[in-house]
């Protein structure tokens, strides 16, 4: 693949593009409502499953692995700064979820997360993925920012491998938000709206993370292990306890999708990085 478009680009301007993409295969995710009203559950825990393993891989070749060989590059500490940025990443969702109201799949009204509030169901579960697509258009635009750097082993063609990679796992979330709308009683064409909605964070914290790193180069190890934090804690707390409710079937399909997930976003980085 020729890189050279790319590196002459402002990675600003790539973070842009990057989580444009992503929020379109979020948009393409949430078409699949106008052919249908349910999305049969083993298929649906199959592609929860591939998004988890997308996002463990990328966290570590794309980010953490970026993160501990450029703060050696720097004269950093690199244990240290790659696990302290990790874990801030994780506090960080931590504290957001106990924050920001919103409602994850399957559950009742009553057992919605954070602040109280009257908000409609419909709104307190396009703002669970919201939420957790913000960690995820972080990545690409930190990723971005530090390959124009020249640093560690962060380079343009791993950051647009974690772009594909978030983007093939954004296909599952549209779905997930817009089937179960429409199955409420939501016309096709708002289920489809409030499901691509849910994406329109990344290009938002996609161009921001690439404006703070480009801009405070010794940040970048910490912003690249935050952004790995981040995205496990999403995997851990949502997608994969989502992707094991039914049968041991249904559990089977998730766990084979969680490897083909990981080995596709393994490939892609090695391929491209």
């Amino acid at each position: 693949m020729n890189l050279t478009w790319f590196q002459n680009q402002n990675p600003v301007f790539l973070a842009l593009l990057a989580t444009l993409f992503t929020w379109g295969v979020t948009a393409l995710g949430a078409g699949l409502v106008f052919f249908f009203k349910s999305v049969n559950k083993r298929v649906l825990n199959t592609m929860l499953g591939f998004a988890s393993g997308v996002m463990v891989a990328a966290s570590f070749w794309s980010l953490l692995a970026p993160s501990i060989d450029m703060s050696e590059s720097l004269g950093y500490n690199a244990v240290l700064v790659a696990s302290i940025g990790f874990l801030a990443g994780g506090l960080f969702l931590f504290l957001a979820d106990k924050l920001l109201p919103h409602l994850h799949m399957n559950q009742p009204k009553s057992e919605a997360e954070g602040i109280k509030t009257s908000w409609q169901r419909s709104v307190l579960l396009v703002l669970a993925i919201t939420l957790h697509n913000i960690p995820e258009g972080l990545a690409v635009g930190v990723a971005f920012g530090a390959a124009s750097m020249g640093l560690g082993g962060a380079t343009i063609g791993g950051a647009i491998a974690l772009a594909i990679g978030i983007g093939l796992q954004n296909f599952p979330e549209g779905t997930a938000v817009s089937v179960p709308l429409r199955r409420e009683g939501f016309s096709r064409m708002k289920a489809f709206l409030y499901g691509q909605a849910s994406g329109i964070v990344e290009p938002i914290a996609g161009v921001l993370g690439a404006l703070l790193v480009t801009q405070m180069q010794p940040i970048l190890p910490f912003a690249l292990a935050f952004a790995a934090g981040a995205m496990i804690y999403v995997v851990v707390e949502e997608l994969i306890p989502e992707s094991r409710v039914g049968t041991n079937m249904d559990t089977d399909l998730a766990t084979l999708g969680f490897m083909i997930g990981f080995a596709i976003m393994m490939i892609l980085d090695v391929a491209l990085g």
